[in-house]
Formats: C-alpha cells, sequence, structure tokens
C-alpha cells in the first residue's frame, strides 16, 4: 500500500452554540516535519503518536513515514472543523492547493466529510511535483474563516535515481561482487550447452514450476509468437539486488544511496526475428509482464514485433516465475528434448510450503511492521532488474555464438501490460538509455486498483483483518471503505468505520473518537 501522509489531529475544542466558528486545522502542515540536512528538501517528517500498544499496526506505520523527507505527491488533506460544515460549498476557488510563490491554483477532489471527526478530506485534483513547497488554501464560505497550511511534498524520484547511478558507474556491480566479464547475458548452461534454438523447429515450450512441493508443476507455455520468429533464446545475467531477505529496501536519507545488498540471476527470454541481420544488430523491445505472470509471456506478446523486424526480451518480475528450482524445457527437431533452470525469483516468505505465482515482490503482510511498505521496494528492483537487462544488451549480445553483435546496443525500447507498466513507468521515468516505449493498462496506486478489482480485493480484506486492531467493518469482502472517485459528488455519510480504513491508504494514526465497528453482524453485512 502506498503511504501517503495524513495526521489524525486532535479533536475540536467544545464551543457555546453562539461563538465564533474556530480556525480549521489542516494537515499535510511542514510544522509535523523537522530540519535534516541530509534530505533533497531539507527536512524529514516527524509525526506523533499513536499508542504503540493499543494500535500497534498504526505506531509501525509512523515510524515508516517518519524516515520520509516530505509528504505524498497525492496528498489526502484533512481539515478539522468545530462544527459541521456545507461540502457544497467547496469549489476551486474556497479550497485549493497552489505552489508556495504562485502557480496554477489546483482545486481537490474525492470530497468526504467525517460526521463523527468533524473533518473534511479531499485530494487534489492533479499530481503534485516532487520535492516542492505547496500552500493548502481553506476559504471562509466553507468553515466560518480562512486557514491556510504551507507543506513539502516527498522525493520521489531521486531515490531510483541514485541506484540506477550506482549501475551506471559500476559501483553496484562492485558492491554485488560482480565482475566486469560477466555483466552481460549469459546463453549457456552449466554443462556448456547453449539454450539457443531455431524457432522453426521447436515443436513445444514447456516449464516445470517450483510451488514448494517436492514435485514440479508442469505446464505448456502458450507461443503464438511463430510467424517471422527466427531464433527462441534463453538465458540470465547477474543484477545488483537492494532487497534484504524481507523484500525491503531500507529507507535512507534521500541525498545518500541505497546500499547494494546482495546479486540475483535473473532469468530472460528471447525472440529475435527471421531474416538476415540487419548492421550493428535487430532493435530491441523489453517487455514487462504483469501480476502474476512471467517472462514466458513473452510469447503470446512478440510476434507483431518480429513481423516488424524487432527482436523482444523479458524477464521476471521480483517474486514471480515461481521458487528457485523452477525449470525450461524446449521440445526442438533439432536438438532434441532440452531442459534447463527456469530462473524461479519467487520465495516461500511466509514459510507455509507453498510458493505462489508472485510470492516474493512485496515486503511482508500485516501485522508485519514492514506490512505497509507492500510492493514499494519489489517494484524498485524489478525496474533496476529492466535496467541491468538493458545495460547487459548494451555490452554487446552475440545469440547465436558466431561472433558477431546480434542485438543493437543502442536501439532498446519497452513496453509492457498492467504491473509492468507500474515498473515500467519507473523505468522510463529515470532510465536514459530506454528511448521509447508504451504502457498498456498500467492501472494507478497499488491500494486502489487491489479494492476496485474484483479479483484482488480479498487481498485487502486480508491486510485490514491482520492490522492490529482489525479494520473489519462489514460489507463485500468484510469492509465498506465509502470512498468516491475522482468524478463522483463528495460522501457526506460514510459507513461507520469507513474514515478509518481511508486512512490506511494514508497511513494516519486513528482518531480516537471515531466509533469502532462492534460485533460478527458487521463483518457480514452487505455493503
Amino acid at each position: 500500500m502506498r503511504l501517503t501522509l495524513v495526521l489524525t489531529l486532535l479533536a475540536a475544542l467544545a464551543l457555546p452554540a453562539n461563538a465564533s466558528a474556530a480556525t480549521p486545522r489542516i494537515f499535510p502542515s511542514d510544522t509535523f516535519t523537522v530540519k535534516d540536512k541530509r534530505q533533497v528538501t531539507g527536512r524529514r517528517v516527524k509525526l506523533r503518536g499513536p499508542s504503540c500498544k493499543a494500535r500497534p499496526s498504526d505506531c509501525h506505520d509512523r515510524r515508516l513515514l517518519n524516515r520520509l523527507d516530505g509528504f505524498d505527491l497525492d496528498p489526502r488533506i484533512e481539515v478539522r472543523f468545530d462544527r459541521k460544515v456545507n461540502v457544497s460549498k467547496v469549489t476551486p476557488q474556497t479550497f485549493y492547493v497552489q505552489m508556495v510563490g504562485g502557480g496554477p491554483r489546483i482545486g481537490v477532489n474525492r470530497i468526504v466529510f467525517s460526521p463523527a471527526r468533524n473533518a473534511l478530506y479531499a485530494q487534489p485534483s492533479e499530481f503534485l511535483h516532487e520535492s516542492t513547497r505547496y500552500r493548502i488554501v481553506v476559504g471562509r464560505a466553507i468553515g466560518g474563516r480562512r486557514a491556510t497550511s504551507r507543506f513539502t511534498t516527498m522525493t520521489a524520484t531521486s531515490p531510483l535515481l541514485r541506484m540506477r547511478g550506482q549501475l551506471d558507474d559500476g559501483s553496484a556491480y562492485d558492491a554485488a561482487g560482480i565482475p566486469a566479464a560477466q555483466r552481460g547475458l549469459d546463453f549457456v548452461r552449466p554443462d556448456g550447452l547453449r539454450t539457443v534454438f531455431p524457432a522453426a523447429g521447436v515443436v513445444r515450450i514447456r516449464r516445470f514450476n517450483d510451488v514448494g512441493q517436492a514435485a514440479l508443476q508442469e505446464e505448456v507455455v502458450p507461443n503464438t509468437a511463430v510467424s517471422n520468429a527466427g531464433t527462441y533464446a534463453f538465458g540470465s545475467f547477474l543484477s545488483p539486488s537492494w532487497l534484504t531477505g524481507n523484500r525491503v529496501i531500507p529507507q535512507v536519507p534521500t541525498r545518500q544511496a541505497s546500499k547494494v545488498r546482495g546479486r540475483e540471476e535473473v532469468g530472460f527470454t528471447l525472440i529475435v526475428p527471421s531474416g538476415t541481420t540487419p548492421a550493428g544488430g535487430w532493435p530491441v523491445a523489453v517487455f514487462g509482464p504483469g501480476i502474476t505472470r512471467s517472462k514466458y509471456d513473452l510469447f503470446l506478446a512478440a510476434d507483431e514485433n518480429a513481423s516488424r523486424g524487432i527482436a523482444t526480451a523479458s524477464i521476471d518480475p521480483a517474486g514471480h516465475a515461481f521458487g528457485p528450482r523452477s525449470e525450461a524445457a524446449v521440445d526442438s527437431l533439432t536438438t532434441g528434448p532440452v531442459r534447463f533452470s527456469g530462473f524461479g525469483r519467487g520465495k516461500d516468505l511466509d514459510r507455509d510450503g507453498e510458493i505462489t505465482d508472485q510470492e516474493g515482490v512485496q515486503a511482508p503482510r500485516q501485522p508485519d511492521s514492514r506490512g505497509s511498505i507492500g510492493l514499494r521496494d519489489g517494484l524498485r528492483q524489478t525496474a533496476l532488474d529492466n535496467m541491468a537487462f538493458v545495460r547487459a544488451i548494451g555490452r554487446g549480445v552475440d545469440v547465436d555464438g558466431d561472433g558477431t553483435i546480434d542485438l543493437r546496443r543502442d536501439r532498446v525500447s519497452y513496453y509492457a501490460q498492467s504491473l509492468g507498466g507500474i515498473y515500467g513507468t519507473m523505468v522510463m521515468g529515470t532510465d536514459q538509455l530506454v528511448g521509447a516505449g508504451l504502457l498498456n493498462v498500467p492501472g494507478g496506486p497499488i491500494l486502489d486498483i487491489a479494492r476496485l478489482s474484483p479479483s484482488f480485493r480479498d487481498l485487502v480484506a486480508t491486510e485490514l483483518r491482520n492490522r492490529r486492531p482489525s479494520l473489519l467493518n462489514g460489507g463485500r469482502e468484510g469492509f465498506t471503505e465509502s470512498q468516491p472517485m475522482y468524478t463522483d459528488p463528495p460522501v457526506t455519510a460514510p459507513a461507520r468505520g469507513a474514515v478509518p480504513i481511508q486512512d490506511v491508504g494514508a497511513t494516519p494514526p486513528r482518531d480516537r473518537n471515531e466509533p469502532r465497528p462492534q460485533g460478527p453482524e458487521l463483518r457480514n453485512r452487505q455493503a
């Protein structure tokens, strides 16, 4: 889940009915930061509370947030009033965000009013710039008094840029113990056999998945990339890894570089077009698979490229393609059956004896203290693996072993599906070696994708159930979040327990005055 920053402020003071309105109180605000020269923004978040004994999950989140150098680029704004307000008064003139020093006013949407808190929640109608100071303005028309708050957005791209810089200057490879001679692509099995096959002679491709059991699970790889394909190749390369064993890249001050933790042998698939290799080699398109998918999807995604003289290659996202014992097999008319490592990247992180098709891409789940990191670091590592892949291609690739370069060093593009579009955005936004790309249904914030998807909503329910205390409040899959979309009207009567669930999407401590769901009937009722 993304770590948007919100702090639940103190409850409004009780005032006589005839008293004038108190000044609204706004979050985010730089009053909840301290100076820190180690950060790009010069600041670091410092939130107070909550009780680690009573609300351990909120306490864990607060510790994670206090390592950041600013607030989210799509912040959930909280405005506390001393009385109920009329949300119809919210307009781009009465409630907006603006850069400090001037700039266009940015209105808000996704509006929720919590009567239990007398709090108005909203988010900017467009993403904000990173490492930038903004002000929030709430006009008199809404709460009776004008209020403002200044806050600094967090540094979003600098950490990934610094890690990419470690690839470029070679320090990441040095730290990972990868010598210069082993920074390219390898097509050779340990026994010396090259895993490169003429496409015309391939009868079928199979994979044998390590699902944590003694016997590997066999399946046939669907293949529509037959026309115009000249060569199928399977291999690996060594990629520096910044992940700990718990699939986390520890947060460091944003003026510093993250530490390389080791290396991983990452497998790839490659389809080279048929015909005469052009001078300098074939241009290459790297394909990014979606969630639960693998590099073997290349055989469904490369036919059009081959018809246009473009080679296509793919790697597995971190934690995908099942466990490390996974294998692949090619049944070929020229070589006979050949079986070799599939370089599965999955890990049995929960130690239940099973390895799923995506286990190992995210941090430990709730109630672990790192649970709210979610997919953040697995996505970062996958982006970096793709960057390392591009650099390995740039060192020169002789696919068929005839001594000539078969892939262009300087013509690498990227395209992707779903999750591949999410980490692909990281690649395309930070890697100067990827000149063009296409992202299909890349989605948005992971939590929003999951809660709105029939396929993944139950995963959100599990995370909410496992938080301490649990936040299940009843409804579809056990929870009701009352969270409006961009164009939805304001929500003024959120379901009981819904606002604390919205808080989790923004990771704040929960207000002690918010009524908590009680009883099994709430867990079982339908939204």
